[in-house]
C-alpha cells in the first residue's frame, strides 16, 4: 500500500506537464474494469467522504466504494466502473453523487451510491482529478492536476473543459522591472509557472454561495458566482493547503503542508496563523456544530476547535496512521485514511 501521502499528493505529480482538451469516454466500462469486491476493503486506503442523505460514503484505492446505513457500524461495497483510486466524492443529497479520481475518471449515481456509471475517462493524460461539486442536479465542476476544471451542465453525463483564468482579489502593483513597464510581453519572460497550470487540490462551498478552492504553491482561490470565475486571493504562506473550510461567512480556514492552519474572517482577504502542536501535513476540515471544528492529518493527527475555529488541540492518535477524510456521528468521528475506516470518540466539551 502506498503511503497515505503519496496517494493524496504525490500522485497529483504525474508525468504529464500539460493539459489537452477534455476527452469525454462516457461509455460503460468493460467488466474487468469494475472494481474487485474486497473482504478487506473497508481497511484499505480511503481517501475522502460525504454524506448522502444519512448515508455515509466513502472512497479510496483500486475504486473502492463504501457504505454505511448505520453511521459508520457496519459497511458495504459498491459495484463501481473503475479500478483508479478514487480522491474525491460530493452527494448533492440522499440521491445525486459524483465521484472522482486517477485516470481523469468521473463517476455518477442516481441511487445515494448504490450503483454507479462512469461518464468521463482519460487514463492518456496520466494526472488525476482531485475534488468535484455541484450547485444543483445539473451545474457542476471537476479539479484536478494542471489547473484541470471541467463543467458538467447536465448533472455529470458529460464534461467539457473550462479554462481557469482567476484574476487578483486585490491588482499587485507593477515592478518597475516587469515585462509590462519595459514595454514588452510576458511572453519574453520564464517566470514562475501561471496559477493555471497549480493542482486544484479541494473545493469548498460556503453557506453564502461562495466556493473556496485551495491549490498548490501557496495558492487560495474564490468564486463569488458559483465557479464561472475565480479570485485568486492574497495567501499567507508559500506551501500547499489541501482544503478550506469554510464557518459562518465570512470566516474561513485554510490548512495544509507542515501542520499550517490559517484563519480569515473577511472572505480571504487577510489571514492570521493558528498556532497548532504539530507539524503534519492536514489534509480536511469537518464542521460538527457552531463550536466544534475538527481538522484531519498524516501522522494520526486529530485537532479539534472548542470556541469555532479560534483555537485547536491536538488530539493525537496512537496507531499514527494519516486521517484523509472525516464524518460526523453522534459523539464520534467515522475517519478515512491510511488504515481504511476509523471510528474516534470526541471528548465531551467542557461545562
Amino acid at each position: 500500500m502506498k503511503p497515505l501521502v503519496i496517494s493524496i499528493v504525490a500522485a497529483c505529480l504525474s508525468a504529464a506537464a500539460t493539459v489537452s482538451p477534455a476527452a469525454n469516454e462516457a461509455g460503460p466500462a468493460p467488466p474487468d474494469e469494475f472494481a474487485e469486491i474486497a473482504p478487506l476493503a473497508s481497511r484499505s486506503l480511503l481517501l475522502d467522504a460525504a454524506m448522502a442523505g444519512s448515508r455515509m460514503v466513502i472512497v479510496g484505492e483500486r475504486g473502492h466504494v463504501l457504505l454505511s446505513d448505520d453511521q459508520g457500524k457496519a459497511w458495504r461495497q459498491a459495484r463501481v466502473p473503475t479500478r483508479a483510486t478514487l480522491t474525491g466524492v460530493f452527494f448533492l443529497d440522499a440521491q445525486h453523487g459524483w465521484a472522482v479520481g486517477h485516470d481523469e475518471v468521473i463517476l455518477r449515481s442516481e441511487d445515494g451510491g448504490e450503483t454507479w456509471t462512469r461518464t468521463h475517462f482519460a487514463p492518456e493524460k496520466e494526472q488525476p482529478l482531485l475534488d468535484v461539486w455541484f450547485a444543483d442536479a445539473d451545474n457542476g465542476f471537476a479539479f484536478g492536476a494542471y489547473g484541470t476544471i471541467l463543467a458538467s451542465h447536465d448533472g455529470g453525463r458529460s464534461w467539457a473543459e473550462q479554462i481557469f483564468e482567476p484574476h487578483p482579489l486585490v491588482e499587485k502593483p507593477q515592478a518597475a522591472n516587469s515585462p509590462e513597464s519595459n514595454g514588452e510581453s510576458k511572453d519574453d519572460y520564464d517566470v514562475e509557472a501561471s496559477v493555471s497550470d497549480m493542482h486544484l487540490n479541494a473545493v469548498s462551498p460556503a453557506t453564502d454561495g461562495k466556493l473556496f478552492l485551495a491549490a498548490e504553491a501557496g495558492h487560495l482561490f474564490r468564486s463569488d458566482d458559483s465557479g464561472a470565475s475565480w479570485l485568486e486571493l492574497p495567501s499567507p504562506y508559500e506551501g500547499s493547503f489541501f482544503g478550506v473550510l469554510p464557518l459562518d461567512p465570512p470566516s474561513v480556514l485554510a490548512y495544509g503542508l507542515r501542520g499550517h492552519l490559517f484563519r480569515s474572517d473577511d472572505a480571504g482577504a487577510t489571514w492570521r496563523a493558528l498556532p497548532v502542536q504539530t507539524t503534519a501535513m492536514l489534509t480536511n476540515g469537518l464542521r460538527l456544530d457552531a463550536q466544534t471544528v475538527v481538522v484531519t492529518g498524516l501522522a494520526g493527527t486529530l485537532l479539534v476547535s472548542r470556541d469555532g475555529g479560534q483555537s485547536f488541540q491536538l488530539l493525537a492518535q496512537e496507531d499514527r496512521k494519516g486521517l484523509a477524510a472525516a464524518l460526523a456521528a453522534a459523539t464520534s468521528l467515522v475517519t478515512a485514511g491510511e488504515a481504511g475506516i476509523k471510528i474516534i470518540a470526541l471528548p465531551a466539551a467542557a461545562p
